[in-house]
């Protein structure tokens, strides 16, 4: 963070000091007093089942400059009616008050993780570059996000998501992105809007509020989003694959699981290799080379920064060679769209192995009424790609009664069902292992690899 007094800190969030006033803050705000952060603001947050308050002392006693506090606790902080609110205007001030400071801030269905990460490692090849640690895409995770930056941070990357009509409105009115950029309008989260028509008006307030001078980015995968170019008043940039994009890709080739493609902008041609597997990680990469291109970072850079950029989100398409298998871990979170992109990239690992592909699949939350149609979507999805076999974990919304051709569709009531079932696979194999975050399917990885590690090795022959 930028360099602040405790009583400075104070008179912007419109708190009470207790302690010294003059005590010099120079570390950024955390909420986890297992993660103390140096001379950093410790925010005491009231939750349903842990109160903050409680390790008010310990955080101060630990390192941390200062507390923001509902009520009067330990020997140093400042006293506010609400902490999120009170970090919100600190947030707002800083972002304001750093000198060039670029503001990214991305929204979409699917994708704002990578398309985030792919930024992030392609601006820091030019400027002094903050992201958000993991998914901290709301009114507590982004101001976070921007109390990391200092006076000589060039470019912050937000993600910004939504649960409520309007909450990205007021994201982006306070924090005043200089790009706003829409990777997709897709099912997830519909249980919540009702429909894609409502989570399209979500994603659309990023861009809807931009000002003329700043540049809004589109994805051109869906109507949806396209169709938002016609809501702005700011510059518009489009990426995809179409020959009317801005920043797009031709010549796509799939090897080897991943993604080859010339990148085409106003600027030149030049060709990128993915290290993320997938095909669908190509608009990912667009979204990011678009980001990249609006800043004013040369193409050579951008497709040299794509083709060397590793996955650094957990729990994203890893994967672990093991025992002559591979295990591909997407547990992080799931919806139909992200359902379909990892059953493809699957259906390609397994083509070019010459092995049989398992899909481990649990269930997709935040459907709502679409919760049904959106497993049997899923389900049809495999049996149109041929994948051998369908494991249905913990809920048989994935079982239909469609024809399966080739499929086998399963169910496992529990991890160790699953587990068992597993012990199937042979070498060459391909195992997916995907669901939604509450499901918790990292653990099922981790039994997979300590499985696979304890078969013995197989010699070649001579």
């Amino acid at each position: 963070m930028i360099p602040l007094t405790i009583s400075q800190i104070s008179e912007i969030i419109s708190g009470k000091v207790i302690g010294d006033g003059n005590k010099l803050i120079t570390g950024s705000t955390f909420f986890d007093s297992r993660d103390i952060i140096e001379n950093g603001i410790f925010l005491a947050l009231q939750g349903e089942h842990v109160d903050g308050h409680d390790f008010v002392v310990q955080a101060l006693s630990e390192g941390a400059g200062v507390a923001i506090c509902n009520r009067e606790v330990g020997d140093s902080c400042i006293v506010v009616k609400d902490a999120v609110e009170a970090i919100t205007k600190l947030a707002a001030y800083v972002r304001q008050n750093i000198n060039g400071l670029k503001v990214i801030a991305i929204t979409g269905s699917h994708g704002k993780t990578t398309t985030k990460d792919l930024a992030n490692y392609l601006l820091s090849m030019v400027g002094e570059t903050i992201a958000p640690k993991s998914s901290f895409n709301n009114d507590l995770g982004v101001p976070i996000t921007i109390l990391r930056c200092k006076e000589n941070t060039k470019f912050c990357i937000l993600e910004m998501g939504a649960r409520n009509l309007g909450d990205i409105a007021k994201l982006e009115r306070t924090f005043l992105p200089d790009l706003g950029v829409v990777l997709g309008v897709g099912s997830a989260h519909i249980g919540i809007f009702g429909s894609q028509e409502m989570i399209a008006s979500a994603k659309s307030e990023m861009v809807i509020n931009l000002e003329p001078s700043k540049i809004a980015i589109l994805g051109s995968y869906d109507d949806f989003t396209i169709n938002m170019k016609k809501l702005t008043k700011a510059q518009v940039i489009t990426f995809g694959e179409k020959s009317s994009n801005d920043v797009r890709a031709t010549d796509i080739e799939i090897r080897e699981g991943f993604a080859h493609f010339d990148l085409v902008t106003s600027f030149g041609r030049e060709s990128v290799a993915l290290r993320q597997a997938g095909r669908h990680q190509v608009a990912n990469a667009l979204a990011a080379a678009a980001i990249a291109t609006a800043l004013n970072v040369p193409i050579d850079k951008i497709s040299a920064g794509l083709s060397t950029a590793e996955s650094s989100s957990k729990w994203r398409m890893e994967l672990h060679e093991i025992a002559g298998r591979l295990i591909i871990n997407d547990s992080y979170n799931a919806n139909p769209e992200s359902m379909f992109a990892a059953l493809e990239a699957l259906r390609l690992f397994a083509q070019e192995r010459g092995g049989r592909a398992w899909a481990f699949l649990g269930k997709m939350h935040e459907l709502g009424d679409f919760s049904q149609s959106g497993h049997l979507e899923v389900s049809q999805k495999a049996i149109n790609l041929e994948i051998d076999h369908l494991v249905a974990i913990g809920t048989r919304e994935y079982l239909g009664e469609s024809d399966l051709g080739s499929t086998a569709i399963l169910f496992a009531e529990n991890l160790e069902s699953a587990r068992e079932m597993a012990r199937g696979s042979e070498a060459g194999d391909v195992i997916l292992v995907k669901g939604s975050r509450a499901e918790g399917l990292e653990k099922l990885v981790e039994l997979l690899i300590w499985d696979l590690n304890e078969l013995p090795v197989e010699k070649s022959d001579g």
